[in-house]
């Protein structure tokens, strides 16, 4: 890796963290594309500049994260399904499906398909859930539940969260923003764990090529954040479907 490809990467996962195109499985074929071997190091640094586009959602979100309790005890309820089954298939997930290519770009071709068929199918309920603090504790664990099959790489945690949430009866507009939230413990908890599993082994150029990705992918995070609001008001998700369904046959053919 070097300082551009630390860059790069910054901006790939600052696009593509609050998108339903699964940020992770976008880092993994920019990373093949640029010809990086998939290390240790670089499977760290793909988990830990997410960090950064979180932040960026702190920075938006800050009063609801620390002073809306009512919002952040569901944040809570609904970060325990992954943090538990994070923290128990850790190594299988980093030693068998982050870095697997065709783990990615299957996950990406169904997950298209079934944001599209979703789409298609769902009608929003009259009596559907505005506000986040109405979101039962229920729903929030269910959510939850949606997020943890995003350890798939190439799921994407948004669209889980988000399709998860609607099938339950949110607003777009509120289970989009809760997908925003939910995502502040869940990254911060596995970019915390996999430092603490890896982090001493990292060289001082490392460590700058990692502040490179996380301060390029907090500032385009803030803009990919305000676009997904403004694109939510008047779309579906469809759109991020057929990219996703297109992306998988571009690679097919070009790569």
């Amino acid at each position: 890796m070097d300082w551009t490809a630390a860059l790069i990467l910054g901006v790939v996962e600052g696009i593509s963290e609050f998108l339903p195109i699964s940020s992770t499985g976008h880092l993994i074929l920019a990373a093949q594309l640029m010809g990086l071997d998939h290390t240790e190091f670089q499977k760290s640094f793909e988990i830990a500049i997410q960090v950064g586009a979180i932040l960026s959602v702190v920075a938006l979100y800050w009063r609801r994260l620390l002073v809306d309790r009512e919002t952040l005890k569901r944040v809570i309820v609904a970060f325990v399904p992954t943090g538990v089954l994070g923290l128990t298939l850790y190594r299988l997930i980093k030693k068998f499906l982050l870095g697997s290519p065709n783990v990615v770009l299957w996950s990406l071709l169904l997950g298209g398909i079934f944001i599209i068929v979703f789409e298609y199918l769902h009608r929003e309920r009259e009596d559907a859930v505005q506000d986040l603090s109405g979101i039962t504790y229920r729903q929030a664990l269910l959510i939850g539940l949606f997020q943890s099959v995003a350890m798939i790489p190439g799921v994407s945690r948004s669209a889980a969260t988000i399709l998860g949430g609607l099938a339950l009866g949110l607003r777009r507009k509120t289970i989009v923003e809760f997908s925003f939230l939910l995502a502040v413990p869940t990254m911060l908890a596995a970019t915390a764990y996999d430092l603490l599993k890896s982090g001493a082994a990292f060289t001082a150029d490392q460590m700058g090529f990692l502040a490179v990705g996380f301060v390029s992918s907090f500032v385009v995070a803030l803009l990919s954040i305000k676009f997904l609001l403004s694109f939510i008001q008047t779309h579906t998700f469809i759109p991020f479907g057929i990219y996703r369904i297109a992306f998988v046959a571009i690679w097919v053919l070009l790569l």
